[in-house]
């Protein structure tokens, strides 16, 4: 498969593409230094502040000991002072680690130690995990440039610099640990070429200026939060960061502050409808919004149209995912759709559907999608052996994802890892949850396999609406009408809640891990 017709080509991404990180905010610096960069409760940031403290940021850093191919861990919710530490730590070409406060004190050392990190810094006012955290390792509470109250680490002299390199094609900016489908992190070395030219790219998509305001809740220390808030930076609009997801207060931010453009993951537009339904608004004002974007796990068609409805906007789904940088493709504005597609491959990448073969899919067939260009990371930080078995040797990068074409538009139905053989079929999760999902009374789902005399069963997780007292048997029922038999799960069990990542990712090796000895 290739690239779809391109709205604009490579050229058009190329030209005037900034050449490090910090380098985003510099024609709006030079153009419009007034206009608000960045905004939070109770603070805001015009772009010369931005450019004079990021500055300040990096003087600082480099008094700390931070020196050019150090790796140095930002531990933040959303906040004016994460952008102004991943700026400047661009500026000095040290890597940025922004880490999400959440995590467990185990997954936080795993992530210092294997990164090599040179020092840790909590932004300690900014969340309590955060604060939590810093207090943990033993941090001085310190200011850094004009940031107050930043927990910073002791200095870990043992640890080496990586060789900066000059070209944005090789310098790595970000290194971005996700735990994928096994639980185990993996460090991905995302470069200032990959970031720079997904972001340009989702933004000529979206046809962006200096007159968007987008609203950033989906977390920094994840791969679409940096992408968002680079793009923004590059456009000269603004950025609306958000620490911690509330629907109320996105509610009320799209009626009175001019968002325009709003991102989530499905359950951060299933909260938003139950808010509205719970607090009896007979309809959300939409305000300023002309755009709202999904991505980041499969698209309930039903939740889709209730969505578009409440808000009288399509809600385009995209594809992407950390090693991509994460852009892949997308549901084009001129062009939305009522189903689950996920939309074209975007200008300047490639793609192709291989079958178990490995040979090119036919039209319709599902295989595995391999993708290819400036977007596709460096690789996985000190882990040569798991790099070469993604990455071949012409560039190709296998996703792991299930995927099919209609035409020029994909389809994501699964992860490799995750597809059950179940008595020589083959069922994609993707499918199973789609149905389950467009029940009244489930929330959100979730299926896995689990071995059962040689072959695989089918199971499924799902959580109800508050208040619902559907039964697992009704739901059984409910699936049945709509599955063939071996598609049918032979367990559904009911979560308050299925566990999930910060932005809204189901961890299902965490429910499936659950039902080992079951």
């Amino acid at each position: 498969m290739a690239s779809a017709q391109p709205e604009f080509d490579v050229s058009d991404i190329l030209d005037g593409l900034p050449e490090r990180l910090h380098d985003t905010m510099a024609r709006a610096v030079a153009e419009t230094p007034d206009h608000p960069a960045l905004i939070e409760d109770g603070r805001a940031w015009s772009y010369r502040q931005l450019a004079n403290n990021v500055d300040q940021t990096a003087a600082s850093l480099t008094a700390l000991g931070i020196r050019p191919g150090d790796r140095m861990m930002i531990v933040s919710e959303n906040s004016i002072a994460l952008v102004a530490l991943l700026l400047a730590a661009s500026k000095i070409n040290a890597w940025a680690i922004v880490v999400n406060p959440r995590l467990s004190p185990r997954e936080l050392d795993q992530i210092r130690d294997h990164s090599g990190s040179r020092r840790m810094f909590f932004t300690a006012d900014v969340s309590g995990e955060a604060a939590s955290h810093a207090q943990r390792v033993g941090t001085e509470i310190a200011k850094v440039g004009p940031l107050d109250n930043i927990g910073v680490s002791a200095l870990n002299e043992t640890t080496t610099p990586e060789p900066v390199q000059t070209s944005p094609a090789k310098q790595v900016a970000v290194l971005i640990y996700t735990s994928g489908t096994t639980g185990t992190p993996k460090g991905v070395m995302l470069t200032h070429e990959n970031l720079l030219f997904s972001a340009r790219t989702t933004a000529l998509l979206r046809r962006m200026d200096n007159r968007d305001k987008l609203y950033v809740v989906l977390p920094i220390s994840h791969i679409v939060g940096v992408s968002l808030t680079l793009m923004t930076l590059m456009t000269g609009g603004t950025v609306r960061l958000v620490s911690k997801y509330d629907p109320a207060a996105l509610a009320k931010a799209i009626a009175e502050e001019g968002i325009t453009i709003l991102n989530g993951v499905p359950a951060t537009y299933q909260r938003l409808l139950e808010y509205k339904t719970l607090s009896g608004v007979p309809k959300l004002n939409k305000g300023s919004l002309r755009y709202i974007g999904v991505a980041g796990a499969p698209l309930d068609p039903d939740l889709k149209s209730r969505v578009e409805a409440e808000l009288g906007l399509p809600l385009l789904n995209g594809y992407g995912i950390t090693e991509c940088a994460p852009g892949i493709s997308g549901v084009r504005i001129e062009a939305p759709r009522p189903d689950s597609a996920v939309g074209q491959i975007v200008p300047g990448v490639e793609g192709r559907i291989i079958d178990r073969d490995g040979k090119l899919a036919a039209n319709g067939a599902v295989g595995e999608l391999h993708v290819r260009g400036k977007n596709v990371m460096l690789g996985y930080y000190r882990a040569p052996d798991l790099t070469e078995k993604v990455i071949d040797r012409d560039g190709w990068f296998n996703t792991g994802d299930l995927a099919y074409l209609d035409g020029d538009c994909m389809f994501i139905v699964g992860r490799t890892k995750e597809m059950i053989i179940r008595s020589g079929f083959n069922v994609y999760p993707a499918e199973v949850e789609a149905v389950l999902s467009s029940h009244d009374a489930v929330v959100q789902s979730a299926v896995v396999g689990r071995s059962a005399d040689g072959n695989e069963e089918v199971v499924a997780f799902v959580q109800l609406l508050k208040g619902s007292n559907v039964t697992p048997s009704e739901l059984m029922a409910f699936a049945g009408k709509q599955l063939t038999s071996y598609k049918r799960p032979s367990q559904i069990i009911v979560l308050d809640a299925l566990p999930a990542t910060s932005t809204g990712k189901i961890l299902k090796h965490k429910l499936a891990e659950s039902l080992r000895g079951t």
